[in-house]
């Protein structure tokens, strides 16, 4: 099995057991009243609106068909801030498996869309940074606006 290939099937199966998802995987998710597409146009909007780079936007709807397999509407979104990523990498450059930050849309079998990202709190515990809880606060303070702004009717 080829890489792209595998990538969609661990991804299609993640989004299968979207409901099987819990806090304590460091994901927070959001429904949102758009399409997953419309969902990352507005996180877009706002990180253009606070100078934040998106480094990539990735439709795996669209991977998915280049390896002939079928998925619902999925968006990954990649973006950050090298004034407050950084500090995780001073605490632990492994941090940087888990940055830049990420979110991702998608649309269930019913129709419904969802937003994720993961908690700041989530990446630093893995990566055991305790000395950084003034950027996890600001960290979580911004997600928090993003994904709200992009979910508000």
């Amino acid at each position: 099995m080829n890489k792209k290939l595998m990538m969609v099937v661990a991804i299609t199966g993640m989004i299968l057991s979207s409901s099987a998802w819990s806090a304590d995987n460091g994901l927070v998710i959001k429904r949102s009243p758009y399409t997953a597409a419309t969902t990352l146009d507005r996180w877009e909007q706002i990180l253009e609106q606070k100078h934040i780079r998106v480094f990539a936007r990735i439709s795996h709807k669209q991977n998915a068909a280049g390896a002939g397999l079928k998925l619902r509407p999925t968006e990954l979104l990649i973006f950050g801030n090298p004034k407050l990523g950084t500090y995780f990498f001073l605490s632990n450059q492994a941090a940087g498996i888990d940055l830049p930050m990420k979110a991702m849309a998608w649309e269930d079998a019913k129709g419904q869309t969802w937003v994720a990202y993961n908690d700041p709190q989530y990446i630093a515990d893995r990566h055991g940074i305790k000395d950084r809880a003034d950027i996890i606060h600001k960290m979580k303070g911004a997600l928090e606006k993003f994904s709200n702004y992009a979910i508000a009717k």
